[in-house]
């Protein structure tokens, strides 16, 4: 009944909850294995390899790292999720961000850059069109609009 042995995978640090309350302040780094509920305020870098809740009265200022987040409070820094981020009605964001993928509810404020992980699609125009003439130069594409008008002038040329 009263056993000295306790069940290891509930202590384990991925399984643990960390939870930083409203009314607490930190200045600094905090990094752990485990999820974050953080409804206080943190100045500085948080990062896990879990998820991170941000609630309403929250605020980080720094650099937030982690797998997933759901932010409802305010963010100032840079933020990088390689999985899901999840945008609240509540939610304030400024900075940088760089997430794997974005969902926005209506009435969140979103003033950063952002940039989408892992697309081919999401790379900028200007490198695709580098790509495309890079790998094949000689090759003459259907729609190529300077292709079509070089032709016309060529049959002028015959006449």
């Amino acid at each position: 009944m009263f056993s000295d042995k306790k069940d290891r995978k509930s202590m384990e640090p991925a399984a643990s909850q960390n939870r930083i309350n409203e009314g607490t302040k930190l200045n600094g780094d905090v990094e752990s294995k485990g999820f974050f509920r953080i409804d206080g305020e943190i100045d500085g870098n948080v990062k896990t390899p879990s998820k991170v809740v941000l609630g309403q009265t929250g605020v980080i200022t720094g650099t937030l790292q982690c797998e997933n987040a759901d932010i409802e409070g305010t963010f100032s820094g840079k933020l990088d999720v390689s999985g899901t981020l999840t945008l609240k009605s509540t939610a304030h964001i400024t900075g940088d961000v760089v997430v794997g993928k974005l969902a926005v509810e209506p009435g969140a404020t979103f003033n950063a850059s952002c940039v989408m992980k892992g697309s081919e699609k999401n790379t900028p125009k200007k490198d695709l069109e580098e790509k495309s003439s890079d790998s094949n130069p000689s090759q003459n594409h259907l729609f190529d609009r300077t292709q079509r008008l070089q032709k016309p002038k060529a049959e002028q040329q015959t006449k």
